[in-house]
């Protein structure tokens, strides 16, 4: 089984990853390599964030990698929080903060205006036949919903709780079971689309 890094040492994201992969590649986090850089997060765009993660594995580790940035984009707030998604409250991955501030920033915002969409963007690094030079390549993943006024479900992680996929029955990501989030969240498209370009590799 061909071993590939996913970059990133988020339990939650890891194990959603592994679930839409399955039994074809075996996909390792940066503490599987002993990686526990700090690898810094400095683009101001989903792409630029995910091939920094990516290239700089590849590049001091050796294994062709792959690294996401996901951002939710809220209409109403004229797309924000964006690539500041996971630090939009100020404090990198205080998930309950960051659903706090957006739900303060949309109080009044009537649920039809509270459109949003999840999007996801895969950098695929993978070095060459020559074991040289290595290529960049991205996958992007993206689903439509809304921002609820409060919490439902317990499930997921980051924003799942308020939002509201348009696609499904009405739950929030976090009120679905795994595999039913999988099957259209904005990940699940990013990674099916880099697992149709890993099939037409050798």
């Amino acid at each position: 089984m061909k071993k590939i890094v996913f970059a990133t040492n988020n339990a939650h994201k890891l194990e959603e990853l592994r679930q839409i992969v399955g039994d074809r590649y075996q996909v390792l986090s940066l503490s599987d390599i002993n990686c526990h850089d700090d690898i810094p997060e400095t683009a101001d765009t989903l792409e630029g964030n995910a091939r920094i993660k990516a290239e700089y594995v590849l590049q001091k580790y050796g294994y062709d990698c792959f690294s996401d940035d996901t951002g939710l984009e809220i209409d109403a707030l004229g797309g924000e929080p964006g690539v500041m998604s996971a630090r939009y409250a100020g404090v990198a991955h205080d998930s309950e903060r960051n659903i706090d501030k957006v739900l303060r920033l949309l109080a009044g915002v009537p649920i039809e205006k509270r459109t949003a969409r999840f999007r996801t963007v895969i950098a695929f690094a993978q070095r060459e036949e020559d074991g040289k030079e290595f290529s960049i390549k991205y996958f992007e993943g993206k689903v439509e919903g809304r921002i609820f006024t409060e919490r439902h479900g317990t499930g997921g992680f980051g924003y799942d709780s308020v939002f509201q996929p348009v696609e499904g029955d009405g739950s929030t990501f976090a009120q679905m079971p795994p595999e039913q989030k999988n099957a259209i969240s904005h990940r699940g498209r990013a990674v099916a689309a880099l697992m149709t370009f890993l099939r037409t590799q050798p």
